[in-house]
């Protein structure tokens, strides 16, 4: 008979081996293997920054300038600064003072440096906060649908199920309570809820402060943990910006996630969790679910690369604890791609032709709407026979509810190569339309 961690090793095994599950997780592996074999083909698939912006040589210069900054602060000799970043060190980070300062003048996180952890980026504060809020049988995450592909890995590795809302009927918050009161009556329990409000990966859509509050009131009700992931708040082309909900929370009811790696650059594979001051007003719960995060990173990562922190640190410093001027050249590159592709589509089915999108209001995607399945025989399909791939929606999803919709990244594509991949869909789109009986 095996013994309970084995138990829980095997099913987290067999949960992995599913079919539905595999084909998740093994998304990014396919579209991959796709790029590489099809290097010609216009890739909408990937939504990395734009490379253009990735100032190094000067965020170098950075981790000199944090040296200084701490043998300033703390008194220390450069060889003693350098030895003290060089070896191992704080679990939950060095650099907290210099990220709640940033926190509070670009999203408007008013938190202390004791409620953040620091982490090796935003996908480690993701999965250390899931381990932590579900640790009993029957807890779950909850998500919109279709979501993140980060948070879906995070919750079959931890073995922990991953439950869409059901948005058809009524709001999210509506649709949130739905599934509160589903899972209680199946001695289940919604302990988190991932979101990303601000420009949805993958849809592009953005929650209306209305919204959120009725999500952190619905949250508070069923002591539902909100998990806020931001990667792209600072990058809004239009339109008034909601308040995180961070800012907005007055119950203690969400855990901020931030990263460096789309307002920086990925490769400094830092980001943070920000734990309320209280959590659902109880501060010994905060001060609980802050120490579970440190323990369960010091055995995972022991501590965020000083190096990288000191890199990011000096950043910050250097533009006093504001990356507004930093991002602001790369927002306006993301919104002309924003807009050349969106003029592109418009061109490409001025009729319609069944196809559909909607104009996100910032961040790096939006969402075509197709009159049929799109999925990976698709994507193969396009790349081989029109050098073009596109996202489909299937992949991100936690059902069969989004065959016919692809998500089109145009963070990391030249206005030459939305014009020659939007065409090239377009061909493909016509010609299927024209085959398909009926």
């Amino acid at each position: 008979m095996l013994e309970p961690p084995k138990v829980a090793a095997a099913v987290a095994d067999a949960k992995v081996h599913n079919p539905s599950v595999r084909r998740r997780l093994s998304v990014m592996n396919f579209l991959n293997e796709v790029a590489a074999d099809y290097p010609l083909a216009v890739s909408f698939a990937s939504g990395r920054p734009a490379e253009a912006f990735f100032e190094l040589d000067t965020w170098l210069e950075g981790i000199p300038r944090y040296f200084d900054h701490l043998a300033s602060r703390d008194g220390r000799s450069a060889d003693e600064v350098a030895r003290l970043v060089g070896q191992y060190g704080r679990t939950n980070g060095l650099i907290n003072d210099l990220v709640a300062m940033q926190l509070l003048a670009d999203d408007g996180v008013r938190c202390r440096a004791e409620n953040i952890v620091i982490t090796a980026g935003c996908q480690e504060a993701l999965a250390l906060c899931v381990q932590a809020l579900c640790v009993q049988p029957g807890d779950v995450v909850l998500t919109r649908n279709p979501t993140y592909i980060g948070i879906t890995g995070v919750a079959t590795l931890a073995d922990v199920d991953l439950v869409a809302l059901d948005e058809g009927a009524g709001s999210v918050a509506e649709a949130i309570g739905r599934a509160a009161r589903t899972l209680a009556a199946q001695g289940r329990r919604a302990r988190a809820l991932y979101l990303i409000p601000s420009f949805d990966n993958p849809t592009g859509a953005t929650l209306s402060q209305t919204e959120r509050l009725a999500i952190l009131d619905v949250c508070q009700r069923y002591r539902i943990v909100v998990l806020e992931d931001n990667p792209y708040g600072m990058f809004r082309y239009e339109g008034e910006a909601a308040p995180s909900m961070a800012t907005l929370d007055q119950h203690g009811v969400v855990v901020y996630l931030g990263t460096y790696s789309k307002t920086l650059c990925p490769a400094v594979r830092i980001g943070c969790a920000v734990v309320p001051e209280t959590l659902f007003g109880d501060a010994g719960a905060s001060r609980a679910l802050l120490d579970d995060l440190g323990m369960r990173k010091s055995f995972v990562t022991v501590n965020s690369s000083q190096l990288n922190q000191a890199l990011v640190g000096g950043v910050l410093l250097a533009e006093q604890c504001s990356l507004e001027r930093l991002v602001a050249p790369a927002r306006h590159h993301y919104r002309i791609h924003r807009d050349h592709l969106l003029g592109r589509l418009a061109a490409e089915f001025p009729n319609g032709c069944g196809v559909s999108w909607n104009r996100p209001e910032g961040g790096f995607f939006l969402t075509l709407e197709l009159p049929f399945a799109f999925g990976q025989e698709q994507v193969s399909h396009c790349a081989e026979n029109y050098q073009v791939i596109p996202l489909p929606m299937s992949f991100l999803a936690l059902d069969g509810s989004q065959d016919r919709r692809v998500r089109m990244a145009f963070s990391n594509v030249s206005e030459a190569q939305i014009d020659a991949g939007v065409s090239r869909f377009a061909d493909f789109v016509r010609e299927t339309v024209a085959a398909t009986p009926g």
